[in-house]
C-alpha cells in the first residue's frame, strides 16, 4: 500500500477499534466521539496532504520495496540533502497545526527509521531481533501507519536517583516468555495521539534510567491498539464542542494524552526488539543516535510553533495599532530573536550533521539538545506571555460567533471594530489568541513543551555530568598561565 489518504486512516480507526475510556465512558468509535473527531480528522488531513499534487514531491519518496510513493518521514537520511529534505516534508505537517500536534505520526516514523538504518545495534541483544527492527519498519513504511509511544513507568514514590523506582505491581513487566511471544502486564505514561492511532510502540526512554535489577522492565515493542487487553484511560477533552471561530485551536488538535493499562497482553516475537539487556535498553537512544532524529523532527516543529507565535503577535499589534508603542517593538523584537535562534539550532544541526557508525546520517545532537531545552524551559513559556501582554483586555472583551446575529450585533459590529478591522476580524484573532496563551488547550501546551524531553532536573544532571568542558576550562588555565 502507498502513502495513505486519510480516509483509509479513518477507516482503519474505525476496522480496529481499540478500549478507550474517557470521563468515566467507554468510547465506542473514537472517529465520531466530540472529544477525539477533532484529532482525528487533523492526523486524516495530514494523509491527504501527501496526495496533493502541488506537495506529492515534497512529502513523499518511492519505496524501495515497491517503487510506490511513501511518506517521506521513514527515510533512512545518508546525507545531509535527505535530512534538509526530510525537514521540509516535517515542516508542512507541522505547519498544518501551527506547531500544536506535538505527536503528528512523523515523530515515531523518524525513531524506527534511524533504529532501521542502526538495527545492527538490536543483534547484540538477540539476532532475530535485528531482522525483526528491519521487517517493523518496512510494514509502518509500506502501510503508512499511525504510530504513538508510551516510555515511562508509573511509579509509586520518587527519588533523586538516576534510575526510577520500579514495582512488578505497577510498572509494564515482562510476566511470562512462550514459544510464540511474551506478556506484559502494567502501566505507561503518556501516550499522546495513543487513542486515535494504529499502533503503540513501548520502548525505554534515556531520561528514565532502568537498574541493573530491572531487567523484567527491559525492553522494546510494538503492537496494535486494539490488542486485547490494552486500554486507554484518557485526560479531559480540550475539544469542547465550540465552533472553530471560539475554539480554533482546540477544536482542531486535540491529539490527547492518555495512560496505558496493559491487562496481561501478548506480544509475539516478530514484534520485539529488545528483551531483557538493561544496558542495552539504557543505551538505545545513543547506541543508534536515534534521538537525534527525533529531536530534528521536536526542533523543526518548534520553529513552526515559534513561527507561529510571532504572527500572531504581529497580528494582534496591527489590530490594536500598538505598533509604535516602544515596549511592544521590544516584546515582538524579543519573539523575532528567539524564533532565529531556534531555526540557527535546527541548521547548526543540520550542517554539523554526521554519519553514525552505521552510516546513517545523523543531525548533531548538541545543536538538538540546545534548541529543544532552551524553547521548553524558556522560550515557549515567555512566548505565551508576550501574547498575553499584547493582547491586554481584548483577550477578555471577546464576544462569541453567536453572538454576531443577535440583536445587539449592531452595537458589537459599532463598538469593537478597530481602525484595521472589524469587529467579527477583531473577535476571530483574539479568539486564537486566547486559544494560543490563556486556554486550558494553551496550559497544555506549555505544560507538554516544558515536560517533552522528559524530567529537566535529570537532563541537565546528564548534561553536566557528560558534557566535554575540558577544552573550555585548559583555555582558562592558558590565560591564567601568561
Amino acid at each position: 500500500m502507498p502513502a495513505r489518504t486519510g480516509q483509509e486512516y479513518i477507516k482503519g480507526l474505525r476496522d480496529r477499534p481499540r478500549e478507550v475510556w474517557i470521563d468515566g465512558e467507554l468510547v465506542e468509535d473514537v472517529t465520531t466521539h466530540p472529544a477525539l473527531r477533532g484529532g482525528v480528522k487533523s492526523v486524516a488531513a495530514l494523509y491527504d496532504m501527501q496526495h496533493d499534487a502541488a506537495l506529492r514531491e515534497e512529502l513523499t519518496f518511492a519505496s524501495p520495496t515497491t517503487g510506490d510513493p511513501v511518506g517521506l518521514s521513514y527515510l533512512i537520511p545518508r546525507t545531509v540533502e535527505d535530512l534538509e529534505r526530510r525537514r521540509d516534508m516535517m515542516t508542512h505537517w507541522a505547519w498544518a497545526s501551527c506547531g500544536m500536534m506535538g505527536r503528528s505520526p512523523d515523530f515515531l516514523n523518524v525513531i524506527f527509521s534511524a533504529w532501521a538504518g542502526a538495527s545492527g545495534y538490536f543483534a547484540q541483544d538477540r539476532p532475530e531481533f535485528e531482522q525483526n527492527v528491519l521487517d517493523y519498519h518496512e510494514f509502518i513504511r509500506e502501510n503508512d501507519v499511525a504510530l504513538t509511544h508510551a516510555l515511562v513507568n508509573l511509579q509509586r514514590r520518587r527519588t533523586p536517583n538516576a534510575a526510577d523506582t520500579l514495582s512488578d505491581q505497577v510498572a509494564l513487566t515482562v510476566v511470562k516468555e512462550t514459544d510464540s511471544g511474551i506478556v506484559v502486564k502494567g502501566s505507561r505514561v503518556l501516550a499522546t495521539l495513543g487513542p486515535i492511532s494504529d499502533e503503540i510502540a513501548i520502548y525505554p526512554v534515556a531520561a528514565h534510567r532502568l537498574d541493573d535489577s530491572d531487567w523484567r522492565q527491559s525492553f522494546s515493542f510494538s503492537i496494535p491498539c486494539d490488542t486485547s487487553g490494552v486500554k486507554f484511560l484518557c485526560r479531559e477533552s480540550f475539544d469542547l464542542g465550540r465552533s472553530h471561530f471560539n475554539h480554533p485551536l482546540g477544536s482542531r488538535f486535540e491529539e490527547m494524552d492518555s495512560v496505558v493499562f496493559f491487562d496481561n497482553v501478548f506480544v509475539p516475537w516478530e514484534r520485539v526488539f529488545l528483551l531483557g539487556n538493561v544496558e542495552l535498553c539504557n543505551g538505545y537512544a545513543a547506541g543508534t543516535q536515534s534521538d537525534t532524529h527525533t529531536g530534528h523532527q521536536v526542533l523543526t516543529r518548534c520553529v513552526v510553533k515559534a513561527e507561529f507565535m510571532l504572527g500572531l503577535a504581529d497580528l494582534i499589534v496591527d489590530t490594536l495599532g500598538s505598533g509604535t508603542i516602544p515596549h511592544v517593538q521590544e516584546q515582538v523584537a524579543e519573539l523575532i530573536t528567539q524564533r532565529d535562534m531556534l531555526k540557527s539550532c535546527l541548521r547548526a544541526a543540520e550542517a554539523d550533521a554526521a554519519p553514525n557508525q552505521w552510516g546513517v546520517m545523523c543531525p548533531a545532537v548538541s545543536s538538538i539538545r540546545a534548541g529543544r531545552t532552551l524553547f521548553g524551559r524558556s522560550v515557549y513559556p515567555r512566548m505565551v506571555e508576550i501574547v498575553q501582554i499584547l493582547g491586554t483586555s481584548s483577550l477578555m472583551a471577546l464576544p462569541s460567533e453567536a453572538d454576531f446575529d443577535t440583536p445587539i450585533a449592531d452595537e458589537v459590529n459599532q463598538y469593537l471594530a478597530t481602525d484595521t478591522a472589524t469587529a467579527r476580524d477583531r473577535a476571530k484573532l483574539f479568539h486564537l489568541a486566547w486559544d494560543a496563551s490563556c486556554s486550558a488547550f494553551s496550559g497544555r501546551q506549555v505544560l507538554y513543551e516544558r515536560m517533552f524531553g522528559g524530567n529537566p532536573v535529570r537532563n541537565s544532571i546528564s548534561l553536566y555530568t557528560n558534557y566535554d568542558k575540558e577544552p573550555f576550562k585548559q583555555k582558562v588555565r592558558e590565560f591564567l598561565d601568561l
